[in-house]
């Protein structure tokens, strides 16, 4: 009978409102929120890889600042900087001594450029 009160109108809904969740059980919870802001990478068609080529081309050659939108699954990541070297070989470029893959780019604008 005492358990029946804890349900009922005017029972102890303060134990109610005690239930602990295990610490698995809130991981889990949590990495399956993450899961659902996952990102999908993003297509790039052949106009828009000729716009990044000429973009890292003319930051290369002139030393111009480039701003870069980097593939991320849960979040959108920028570079900005100037393009010290490309490696083709390895599939990847250099910005500030840091080295990226070229198959993360999702897009790249000279920073002049931007406004247009």
């Amino acid at each position: 009978m005492g358990d029946s009160k804890k349900l009922a109108a005017g029972g102890n809904w303060l134990w109610e409102d005690s239930r602990m969740m295990l610490p698995e059980h809130k991981l889990a919870q949590n990495e399956h929120q993450r899961e659902l802001r996952r990102r999908a990478r993003k297509h790039i068609d052949e106009a828009e890889w000729s716009e990044i080529a000429m973009a890292f081309s003319t930051s290369l050659q002139l030393h111009r600042l480039i701003m870069i939108r980097m593939f991320d699954p849960f979040e959108e990541t920028r570079i900005e900087g100037v393009v010290e070297r490309m490696d083709q070989l390895s599939g990847r470029f250099m910005v500030d001594g840091e080295w990226f893959p070229f198959r993360d780019i999702e897009g790249a604008v000279l920073a002049e450029a931007e406004g247009d």
